[in-house]
């Protein structure tokens, strides 16, 4: 139960609806133990009027009697199905309120964790793979929500009833009752064995659970890669046998349920038993009547769902537990990257990096070594470099998906880490180098970048990025679906939304990552061309592995091993002979190349 008390809050929060679910019980199971009683008073009352009918043979007051027994029984019967319908409508009620507490709590955990997630950084996603964390969201919060309801309800519907029972039995005979229970203590202790098994197993269980949803969410996510190397059998076997394991790890647990519920049904028969044979003996030295036999029995057959529930209720909890546990894991990560304040101001641009190095956390490769340079408001920066050298790391840094292990980054002579998180990256138009469309509209995905934008918006930043006429000429335009990360669009096109899904934001500060890689000369020109006009007093920086002679650059820096090699104008660094003229030369053999083919 100690993974389980972080849900304590969620109990506080609708503790309302807890406690009248409790009442709720409560009064069902009163009404429940009176039928017995009502059972009893009408069996005895037969029993004792037998003799007396009989002797009232062959007299007109035999009919009489037998008349008002008739009556009698009939107010029994009346009484008894009274007591029933009352019991089920204060039973309709407690579900009404713990089930309905345990969906509210459901929905209160998804958010929770939901969130959590959103605020964790992106070291803790590479660590973990995604179908774990869904998982994790989805099946494990089923099996703690049948803990939150059926799990509680059941247990509070077996302490109250337990409670009313066993009071109603030892004010009539504590001997009797004492009989009745002698099994329950051995079921007590198989409950507890029973308990730590099922506990080890659910936890394997969810853990493979986890596995078996990882790979199928990768292979749907790769299916292009797995179909053009014609690997479906062998992924198709991969899948198999862990789905095998899965099966396994189920059955071993299906099997200890399925010894422990006939134990369970054979100690509550043991009752019966013993209550009959101890219920007889009693009545024949007269302490009980035939009626308080009949009562007992019907208490013990009250009490054999609850206590053969006790192993259900067991492998809820402790399914549960393990649940909580996993869910537990990520929530008790605390978020690396944290907003320190609420500030939504304008940024000027101004960016500065002080002998910045940073460390990956997650695989301890050092992507940035002693890194310093200034770029000032409305200056434009490309950043060129061979893969890998630490290009894309600068981008990260300045939107603060990761902190510098050493140095400083500076935004507008403030450290980067006190600025308003949410409104620096709001103020930052970010096209990566993995793009990332959404299974939405076209329209969809470009207001992604400004909610509040209308059509016409949309339709004005989709001429700038160059996409424009490729929309339209789509069947259903700006309204086609985009599949799951924009495979039904070209290269070209998915680069191109993103870039309006970018500058629709209108940002201070505008960083593309070798966003242009897909998109023939011509396009690359429209697109230049705008970011040499509307962006003029825009900071940019350009990360890319080309040389776009046509932007006007105020500074370019070559990296290497993740510090400065170069840096400069074009032509200054056209007169070093360097990295960067060594990329130009051979950009223009292969343009005129391309030209001659023409």
């Amino acid at each position: 139960m100690q993974q389980l008390a972080v849900l304590n809050k969620f109990f506080y929060k609708y503790r309302w609806r807890f406690l009248l679910g409790i009442i709720f019980v409560s009064l069902s199971n009163y009404f429940r133990v009176l039928q017995p009683q009502m059972i009893r008073y009408a069996l005895d009352l037969v029993i004792e009027n037998i003799g007396l009918y009989n002797l009232t043979e062959g007299y007109a007051a035999q009919e009489v009697l037998f008349a008002q027994l008739g009556r009698v029984l009939l107010f029994f019967g009346v009484l008894v199905l009274i007591l029933a319908l009352l019991m089920g409508i204060f039973m309709y009620f407690m579900r009404q309120t713990i089930i309905v507490m345990s969906r509210l709590i459901e929905y209160d955990m998804r958010k929770e964790i939901f969130a959590h997630y959103e605020n964790l950084n992106l070291a803790f996603y590479k660590k973990n793979n995604t179908g774990d964390l869904m998982s994790r969201i989805t099946e494990d919060v089923s099996k703690v929500r049948m803990y939150l309801g059926p799990g509680i309800l059941y247990g509070i519907n077996l302490s109250s009833l337990f409670f009313f029972v066993i009071y109603s039995m030892l004010s009539v005979s504590p001997m009797l009752t004492f009989y009745s229970l002698l099994p329950m203590p051995f079921l007590s202790i198989s409950i507890y064995y029973v308990s730590n098994l099922i506990n080890k197993k659910s936890g394997i269980i969810q853990k493979q659970l986890a596995t078996l949803n990882s790979t199928a969410q990768e292979v749907y996510s790769g299916i292009r890669v797995v179909k053009s190397y014609v690997q479906e059998p062998a992924m198709l076997r991969h899948f198999g046998n862990q789905s095998d394991d899965y099966k396994d790890k189920t059955m071993d647990l299906a099997k200890v349920n399925a010894l422990f519920f006939p134990l369970m049904i054979l100690l509550v028969g043991a009752s019966t038993v013993l209550t009959v044979y101890v219920g007889g003996v009693q009545v024949v030295k007269g302490t009980v009547t035939p009626g308080n036999i009949a009562e007992f029995v019907i208490y013990v057959s009250m009490l054999t769902w609850p206590i053969t529930a006790l192993g259900w209720i067991a492998s809820i909890v402790q399914q549960a537990a393990a649940s909580q546990s996993r869910i537990n894991e990520f929530l008790d990560v605390d978020p690396a990257i944290k907003n320190p304040i609420i500030d939504p101001v304008e940024l000027k641009g101004n960016i500065e990096f002080k002998n910045v190095d940073f460390v990956y956390p997650d695989s301890g490769i050092r992507a940035i070594n002693d890194l310093t340079f200034t770029l000032k408001s409305g200056q434009k920066m490309a950043i060129i470099g061979k893969t890998g050298s630490g290009k894309t790391t600068i981008a990260d840094l300045l939107l603060r998906m990761y902190d510098v292990t050493e140095g400083q980054i500076l935004i507008d002579g403030r450290n980067i880490r006190d600025h308003d998180l949410a409104n620096l990256r709001k103020k930052i138009g970010y096209v990566p180098q993995d793009l990332f469309l959404f299974s939405d509209t076209i329209a969809g995905n470009v207001a992604f970048g400004k909610r509040t934008a209308d059509r016409a918006t949309i339709e004005e930043f989709t001429r700038y990025a160059s996409v424009y006429e490729d929309i339209v000429g789509l069947p259903e335009g700006f309204d086609t679906m985009v599949g799951e990360r924009g495979v039904t669009l070209s290269g070209g096109q998915k680069q191109r939304i993103s870039i309006a899904r970018a500058l629709i934001k209108e940002p201070d500060i505008v960083i593309l990552d070798d966003c242009l890689s897909a998109v023939d000369t011509t396009t690359e020109q429209q697109i230049l061309g705008y970011l040499n006009g509307k962006l003029k007093d825009k900071t940019s920086l350009i990360i890319t592995h080309r040389i776009y002679s046509s932007l006007q650059f105020d500074h370019i820096i070559v990296i290497e091993d993740g510090h400065i090699a170069e840096q400069g104008t074009h032509e200054t660094l056209l007169a070093k002979g360097g990295y960067y003229a060594q990329v130009f030369e051979q950009q223009q053999l292969e343009e005129a190349s391309e030209l001659k083919n023409i």
